[in-house]
């Protein structure tokens, strides 16, 4: 395509004749653009908050899930499916047997309505054991005391209180010793957590902690757990500790073949680069769809196109006439095509950037650990596609107008 200024400048004064059809027809283009780039920028964010939450966990921690997991994908536990496989008696077992752990937490959870005096609280409960604060990084204490070793192996009605539940439920009074209903059951305040934020994709200080085995028996019923996690000594090799857990619980659970282990443990690296897979296959899913817009709105560009070149009919042959060649009548409808679409991809990058800054803004004000992420290849992507859908779909219109008759044109009604 040979440049020609004049050919630029006739084009320019087509599209300000037009002004709302050029801005409609490029509207397509805008939206799959900005959709590309907001996809795009929510899966790095969202590959972002997986790095810190786990990381905020710890890099030393090995988790043990109910449920067998294998290459094709995670552990039913994770898909929301309820594996009763682990007990207490695992968790105790692990921590006495594996001597490269300072401790092993088991967990089981469930929901709370909290009371006291005429203050209510909607919040969960964590049924945790007495190692839980050796285990969990960040975990301390402000007020008062944690759930010793006696009250979590016996149903003691003993409770430790996030921060934010204790805020709504007490304000700045202290809550040590009060009493408490959780689910009309009552306990006692022993102990009030510092202030943590959100870790494992959950608001730490949103819950209450009570002894596990007063959650299984007299709040939930059960005689299983959700999970247990055991942290490495510093120095261990984390592979070499996973093997022990895994014999361990193959020895509890009077497993002989390893393909039928009924748990699955992972460390959080593990864990990571599984959350990573699911997210990163969720996110290139999700732009290829958002590209599907991208064609419709080429379509509509290569649409109102055609009308261009049927309404300019006789400008054509007229141009023809005084003697412009087809190469001429072709790149001005190409070069009105490629300025449509350039128009389109520009302020659809604007709009996406902006649109995934307010995402990243809204996510870390509900505390998590979100970062605004705008890839040097989604903008690649967002240009390719732009110039791609330019020159793909002005070209018919511009082929059409360029093969017109000068004769017929001129007598074009």
């Amino acid at each position: 395509m040979r440049f020609d200024f004049r050919n630029y400048i006739s084009v320019i004064k087509a599209l300000k004749r037009n002004k709302m059809r050029s801005f409609l027809t490029s509207l397509g283009i805008i939206i799959g653009i900005s959709a590309v780039i907001i996809i795009m920028s929510v899966g790095s964010g969202a590959h972002s908050l997986i790095a810190n939450e786990i990381q905020g966990v710890g890099s030393d921690l090995i988790g043990v899930l109910p449920g067998a997991s294998d290459d094709d994908g995670p552990p039913a536990a994770i898909m929301g499916i309820n594996i009763t496989t682990l007990t207490l008696d695992d968790a105790k077992a692990v921590e006495k047997d594996v001597e490269e752990i300072i401790g092993v937490t088991a967990y089981v959870r469930g929901s709370a309505t909290v009371t006291w005096q005429n203050k209510v609280a909607d919040t969960s409960f964590a049924g945790v054991t007495a190692n839980y604060m050796d285990v969990e990084s960040g975990a301390d204490v402000e007020l008062g005391r944690f759930i010793g070793k006696e009250e979590a192996d016996s149903i003691t009605k003993v409770a430790v209180l996030g921060s934010s539940v204790a805020e709504e439920l007490f304000g700045p009074m202290d809550p040590i010793d009060e009493r408490i209903k959780i689910n009309k059951e009552s306990f006692r305040v022993i102990g009030l957590m510092k202030e943590r934020g959100s870790a494992s994709f959950q608001d730490q200080d949103d819950q209450i902690f009570i002894s596990i085995t007063t959650a299984q028996k007299l709040m939930l019923g059960i005689n299983y757990i959700s999970m247990m996690r055991a942290k490495v000594i510093k120095g261990a090799d984390v592979e070499f500790v996973q093997e022990k857990i895994k014999s361990t619980l193959r020895e509890q659970h009077d497993i002989d073949d390893p393909s039928e282990d009924d748990f699955t443990v992972q460390s959080s690296e593990e864990s990571l680069e599984m959350l990573e897979s699911i997210t990163g296959a969720l996110n290139y899913f999700l732009a290829m769809v958002a590209a599907i817009s991208l064609l419709v709105g080429g379509i509509g560009i290569m649409n109102i196109m055609l009308v261009s070149v049927t309404e300019s009919t006789r400008e054509i042959g007229l141009r023809k006439a005084v003697g412009a060649t087809s190469s001429n009548i072709s790149n001005h409808f190409l070069i009105q095509t490629i300025m449509l679409t350039s128009m389109g991809g520009l302020i659809g990058i604007i709009l996406g950037v902006l649109v995934a800054f307010i995402i990243s803004l809204i996510v870390n004000s509900l505390g998590y650990n979100w970062d605004f992420v705008i890839s040097a290849t989604s903008i690649i992507i967002a240009v390719v596609f732009t110039i791609v859908v330019g020159l793909s779909f002005g070209w018919y219109p511009a082929r059409k107008a360029a093969k017109l008759n000068p004769i017929e044109a001129l007598r074009y009604e």
